[in-house]
């Protein structure tokens, strides 16, 4: 999308940047044990979510608001849908087919990745995102440690560039609105 001599829309959600950014090369793996790379994200604009499987609220909730977007924007034409990323930062425990379950339980169109630790951590600071391991209470099992992270959505434009964010609480009307303007669309 060229902004340059061009209002910005009227967005509700989305919080478009003045400047998008180009994303450092990056490779995750998707949950059909493909890789993920940034060429692949272009096309489409994309609102990216990292979480964890294990998670008991933020993502569940923020997966299954996004899967009401999806169905919102489902009559778009393939070539232009908008796409939901959801990265596990969690690859001691979420398995790419984990993460592909987990994701497509809230949406079958869902796209699910991970990779190692340090790739995850280069990923999310692209994204100016961040999570953290935190370990077991004690005397819980050590494999009951939790994660925190981000709850905003990075949204990437159809070029695979940082474009804006979102910030919850979500808006799932909202957001599919916004998504629907950005992708050339009509509304209604």
């Amino acid at each position: 999308m060229q902004r340059a001599g061009h209002a910005q829309p009227q967005l509700r959600a989305v919080k478009l940047f003045d400047h998008p950014r180009e994303l450092p090369s990056f490779t995750l793996q998707q949950s059909d044990q493909t890789p993920l790379v940034p060429g692949e994200l272009k096309g489409h604009w994309t609102l990216v979510f990292l979480g964890f499987t294990h998670c008991p609220d933020v993502c569940p909730t923020t997966l299954a608001q996004l899967a009401q977007a999806q169905r919102q924007w489902a009559s778009l034409p393939d070539s232009t849908r908008p796409r939901v990323l959801f990265v596990s930062v969690d690859p001691e425990r979420d398995s790419p087919d984990a993460i592909g379950e987990y994701a497509h339980a809230f949406h079958r169109d869902t796209l699910a990745a991970t990779a190692d630790i340090p790739a995850l951590e280069a990923f999310a600071r692209s994204l100016s995102m961040v999570f953290m391991k935190v370990p077991a209470a004690d005397g819980a099992p050590a494999d009951q440690y939790s994660v925190d992270h981000s709850a905003a959505l990075a949204v990437l434009d159809a070029q695979g560039r940082m474009a804006g964010v979102i910030q919850p609480p979500l808006d799932p009307a909202a957001i599919a609105s916004d998504l629907i303007v950005l992708s050339g669309a009509s509304a209604k």
